[in-house]
């Protein structure tokens, strides 16, 4: 296995290696032009100058701070794009995006064909059988595998070694892998067989069929490598070909991945039905799909649009859903569904073989007239079909009857027939030359993304972009766990093979767990998952595994931290009931907010264990909660080490004394642990935190026996903070910021946070789970009474709390150096649970010149610039941001990161928005049968950057 895997790793080298003097060519003439543009700027930038402030003394290194060289940001003023066909955002630029009724196919045109076109070439026609199979929807994954799943791959087994000329395609290897440990090796043996002959293939082959919009690349790539390792051990075999029929809108960071996995085909479905038109008109659908920032084309991949509305039956096998729908032979009469046209499919016989066949290839031959060659896909399949045998006799032999007829008359030039994925695009490469390097430009190439998907009308699917937040949140804490537990154990792995004491730690145990976890975190990429768009026992299903995944995570950690930090490695004893170590963090419940441990100083030291799973040394400020305020802290060197003590509340205004929250700036290596020592020291020389609370009749000093309190008025007057980089500005009546001074060029810049809620419309059609159909622009948030707001001043971070009736909002402004100094950290803890058909959204309004234009990451790994349009509805202006979203002027930028995707949007000058949370009263037609009303309470976490602009990306 290791030497194939390396053989492969060589012969892929090989190909790069060939493609990289092509690249390197094209590069060297535009790298020449480029240089003669660059001499005119500067030559040197000098390194990027920071405001040394008077806390520098903290901290030993600015090491975190580069210079910046021109020349490394070259890629982003090109953007790669000048060598694509078709730029995406060009293509929204140019089409109405108006609706006109197209005839039989309702959002297309009518396709007209000539008889004999076919004569010098025949038409081949592929008809690929599917079935696609949901891990969760409208049930659990495992009702969904007991009821459906297991009946369709037993069937399968059976009905393709019946006949070798039929042909099944599968993609969600969860479901496989659950089927595969339950049957013989029989079975076992003849999948195998049907796998090598050809009859039966894995598409994709990741654990599930991912979301495309809210998930971060880390957990793509961990659902692909759960499912492509689990193929190689349990099948040897690798997929080549990518399948993606039913995420809402598709990221060009899948087809990277694909592309980087090996893949040089793939297939996508759900596109912007305008998008669908014109790529027909232009015999579009089928491309080379290549990154924004590629110069070359290292990262090209084909890739086939399927034409029309759906894959089911009705939409694949022509424009003509009414005539499709009777071949579709699940819906013969008697069956459990019909067709929706009200033609129902016959039964083939040689009485009405001639006309049907005719019917059919009539579709076909339309179909084909959108695509550049005489090879055609025509996908046979729904959700969860092939349940019963009696279906893959309807289908398979009715097809096989067709196919033999069609074949049988020379003079209408067809060869139908049953195929894979692969079949399909073996065939098209052998039919448009691509072996032959001259014919690439038989498909365009293009760039860009497909979102935001619309299915029909102004049915925008941006509302699943924030759908459920509370679980979108859970999946990045578990991804984040996953990647410390996983570096923790591999390192911990090889400390313990090093002495005979080690091999009790529990190596296979801790494995497993980590396996469960990755697959935990793969399953809930699945596109009915992390998009919120499941039933509410479903998200409770999934929040149960993501929840058991980060107790277990919790587990491997301390298990694999406490072999690494051990001084004398002859004491190490393992010891599931009393475990060395405790998280810092404890949540209740799948659905609840994690509460902070309690730690219990004595006189004696107690450690605390801090690990950083970053590649970059950093400083970082960390917080923990503690018994009480006379605390000393010691570094892992053993010196003294400043600490800012604040106070734990109950509500807005208590004091608990229960506890105290202690921080303090950490100092970590890369991917490192250091050991720092808690104690109780009446002689403590902690800072404590005071406060300033505006209430409605505040009356001058509250008494507390530890933190000097103040009550006040609401005012007028701004409400300050600031550290050595800037200076903020908050209203004294709701205590929202306002504006920031930069320090470093003393500029002000206006930077207004407020809230404003959507409701849904009025029409039949409303706001669900997936689609966002709001009433207009948003209503600003109206509060009849101030806010109670709570402003901190300490040495280590300040903040201003606000505690609104739906959202508590924190500003906090850390004193520390580098990144963490020089944003802000805002989090809105979110409870909607009282409202009807609303939604609530957090606006930043600044005087920034964006120009309608802005930038949102995809998937965590790459930026695309947006266009905000007017010709669109405002719902097709919401974007999604899994990291990021930013919106520039020729001098400053302003970013804000997120802990978790949500739906964002930049709908005025200078404006960015967020929308945090929404619960909605209805189902939105989709399939999914009921709105979103399971709404939690939410914590929402994000950055807010703002940056001054200079050099080459101007």
């Amino acid at each position: 296995g290791q030497l194939s895997i390396l053989q492969e790793k060589i012969d892929h080298l090989e190909r790069l290696l060939a493609e990289n003097n092509e690249i390197i060519s094209n590069i060297r003439d535009s790298v020449i032009n480029l240089s003669e543009s660059v001499k005119d700027g500067q030559k040197n930038p000098e390194a990027v100058n920071v405001g040394q402030g008077s806390i520098s003394e903290l901290f030993p290194s600015a090491s975190a701070l580069l210079a910046v060289d021109s020349e490394d940001c070259l890629f982003a003023s090109k953007s790669g794009s000048h060598s694509s066909g078709v730029q995406m955002l060009d293509v929204y630029d140019i089409l109405p995006f108006d609706n006109p009724d197209g005839g039989v196919w309702k959002q297309g045109f009518d396709i007209t064909y000539n008889e004999n076109e076919w004569d010098s070439e025949p038409l081949q026609v592929f008809v690929v059988p599917h079935s696609h199979n949901d891990p969760g929807w409208l049930k659990t994954f495992d009702d969904y595998f007991r009821d459906q799943t297991q009946h369709i791959l037993n069937n399968m087994v059976i009905k393709l070694q019946e006949d070798n000329r039929r042909k099944f395609i599968w993609s969600e290897v969860s479901y496989f892998s659950k089927w595969w440990d339950g049957i013989d090796s029989q079975k076992r043996d003849a999948v195998k067989r049907l796998i090598k002959d050809g009859q039966f293939e894995i598409v994709t082959g990741g654990w599930v069929m991912p979301d495309e919009a809210s998930s971060h690349y880390f957990a793509l790539i961990d659902q692909l490598i759960e499912g492509h390792q689990w193929l190689e051990k349990n099948l040897g075999v690798k997929p080549k070909s990518g399948w993606a029929v039913d995420p809402f809108g598709h990221s060009p960071t899948m087809a990277y991945l694909l592309k980087r996995t090996g893949f040089s085909k793939m297939l996508i479905q759900r596109v912007h039905y305008s998008i669908k038109k014109h790529f027909a008109t232009q015999k579009t659908l089928e491309f080379f799909w290549r990154q924004n920032w590629d110069l070359g084309s290292s990262t090209d991949i084909l890739c086939h649009m399927m034409p029309f509305y759906s894959y089911d039956v009705p939409h694949t096998c022509g424009p003509d859903p009414k005539i499709c729908c009777q071949f579709d032979f699940k819906r013969l009469p008697g069956g459990r569904i019909s067709c929706p046209w009200r033609v129902p499919p016959e039964a083939i016989h040689a009485g009405n073989v001639q006309h049907r066949a005719w019917m059919i290839l009539d579709q076909y031959r339309k179909k084909s007239k959108l695509f550049r060659t005489k090879v055609l896909l025509a996908p046979l399949g729904d959700d969860f079909r092939y349940t019963e045998s009696s279906e893959w006799d309807q289908q398979y032999q009715n097809y096989q009857k067709l196919f033999d007829y069609m074949n049988s008359r020379p003079e209408w030039h067809v060869k139908a027939q049953f195929g894979t994925l692969s079949d399909y695009f073996e065939a098209l490469l052998k039919e448009s030359n691509l072996g032959e390097k001259s014919s690439n430009s038989l498909f365009p190439v293009l760039s860009g993304d497909f979102f935001t998907y619309a299915d029909r009308d102004h049915h925008y699917w941006s509302g699943y972009f924030t759908s459920r937040p509370f679980y979108k949140r859970l999946d990045r804490v578990l991804e984040s766990y996953i990647r410390a537990a996983e570096i923790l154990y591999s390192l911990a792995l090889v400390e313990s093979s090093k002495s005979e004491k080690m091999s009790v730690f529990p190596s296979v145990d801790n494995y497993k767990l980590l396996t469960e976890a990755r697959r935990n975190l793969g399953l809930f990429q699945h596109h009915d998952a992390i998009t919120g768009t499941a039933k509410d026992w479903v998200v409770v299903d999934y929040g149960t595994r993501l929840f058991h995944s980060i107790m277990n995570l919790k587990k491997v950690i301390i298990d694999s931290v406490h072999i690494l930090i051990l001084k004398d490695k002859s004491a190490y004893n393992y010891d599931t009931a009393t475990p060395l170590l405790k998280m810092d963090d404890v949540q209740a419940s799948q659905d609840s907010l994690p509460r902070k441990t309690v730690i219990k100083l004595t006189l004696q030291p107690r450690y605390l264990l801090i690990h950083n799973p970053t590649e970059q040394e950093r400083f970082s400020v960390v917080s923990v909660n503690v018994n009480s305020p006379r605390v000393k802290l010691l570094s892992p060197l053993g010196k003294p080490v400043n600490v800012q003590i604040s106070a734990v509340w109950d509500g807005a205004t208590t004091v608990s004394h229960e506890a105290y929250q202690m921080s303090f700036v950490a100092h970590l290596p890369p991917l490192g642990i250091a050991v720092y020592q808690l104690l109780e020291d009446e002689s403590s020389e902690a800072v404590l935190a005071d406060y300033n609370i505006y209430v409605r009749n505040g009356r001058q000093e509250k008494s507390d026996s530890v933190f000097k309190i103040k009550e006040m008025q609401h005012s007028v007057d701004n409400i300050i903070l600031e550290n050595a980089y800037m200076k903020l500005w908050f209203s004294g009546m709701s205590g929202l910021l306002e504006k920031i001074n930069t320090k470093e060029d003393g500029k002000n810049h206006q930077m207004k946070v407020e809230f404003a809620w959507y409701g849904t419309t009025s029409n039949r059609d409303k706001s669900g789970a997936y689609l966002f159909l709001p009433d207009g622009d948003a209503k600003p948030y109206i509060f009849t009474d101030p806010p109670t707001i709570r402003v901190a001043h300490g040495t280590i971070f300040s903040e201003v709390v606000c505690f609104f009736h739906h959202v508590t909002h924190t500003m906090r402004l850390y004193k520390v150096q580098g990144l963490e100094g020089q944003s802000l950290e805002v989090s809105n803890i979110v409870d909607i649970r009282g409202e009807y058909n609303r939604e609530l959204a957090m606006r930043i309004s600044s005087d920034i010149n964006s120009q309608n234009r802005f930038y949102t990451d995809l998937n965590g790994y790459q930026i695309q610039p947006r266009q905000t349009m007017s010709k669109l509805p405002l719902q097709a202006n919401i974007y999604p941001m899994t990291t990021m979203a930013y919106i520039q002027d020729v001098g400053v930028r302003l970013t804000l990161h997120s802990a978790q995707s949500l739906g964002v949007a930049s709908l005025k000058n200078g404006q960015l928005e967020v929308i945090m949370d929404r619960r909605l009263m209805q189902d939105d037609n989709r399939g999914l049968g009921q709105g979103v009303q399971d709404n939690k309470i939410t914590a929402n976490v994000f950055r807010l950057l703002l940056e001054r602009r200079h050099g080459t990306d101007v």
